[in-house]
């Protein structure tokens, strides 16, 4: 994946009804470990990662190039929404294209956060980037995820078998941009 291109980064923080979206800042550096050691978080995802090797590799402030989204509630991360673009993309529909990924916290699920969280981040985009497709792939095995992809309007393009498990790729056409 690479950036998103010629974006105006950082942007001023977006919030929503719920959450802020930001940069990710130092005091977010254990929340990302708990986020990317979590078993939960990355049962779809290929498994976690050690949190010894996070505390040792993970940057005193994580994550921060154009797209990286850190969600916040109450004043702690909850969260991330990426926003990348998909130029190695396995798949010849997406590649290219602006490519929407996101990780919450399990406390944060069953909350709504992540709809709330992604579908921020996309107004951002079309009012950065207007015309901008979006791809999304997750495991069809996510219902989770599927469900989310399916409310944020991202329809299916095709399934793929990748990392021993059936792939979902949905696409979401250009919107005009919002403002909020």
């Amino acid at each position: 994946m690479d950036d998103l291109g010629p974006v105006a980064w950082p942007p001023a923080p977006i919030g929503t009804d719920r959450l802020v979206l930001r940069v990710p800042e130092a005091r977010d550096r254990a929340a990302f470990i708990e986020l990317l050691a979590s078993p939960e978080v990355h049962t779809y995802l290929g498994g976690p990662r050690s949190r010894d090797e996070l505390e040792r590799e993970l940057a005193e402030v994580p994550e921060r190039w154009p797209g990286s989204f850190v969600v916040e509630l109450d004043g702690s991360m909850i969260g991330q929404v990426l926003l990348r673009r998909a130029t190695g993309h396995r798949r010849p529909a997406a590649a290219g294209k602006a490519d929407l990924g996101y990780l919450f916290l399990p406390r944060a699920w069953g909350c709504g956060y992540a709809a709330e969280a992604c579908a921020a981040a996309l107004d951002w985009l079309a009012d950065a980037l207007p015309g901008e497709p979006v791809v999304l792939t997750t495991q069809s095995a996510n219902a989770g995820s599927m469900r989310l992809a399916a409310k944020l309007g991202f329809t299916e393009v095709e399934r793929f078998e990748a990392w021993g498990a059936e792939q979902w790729l949905g696409m979401r056409s250009p919107v005009a941009p919002t403002r909020h």
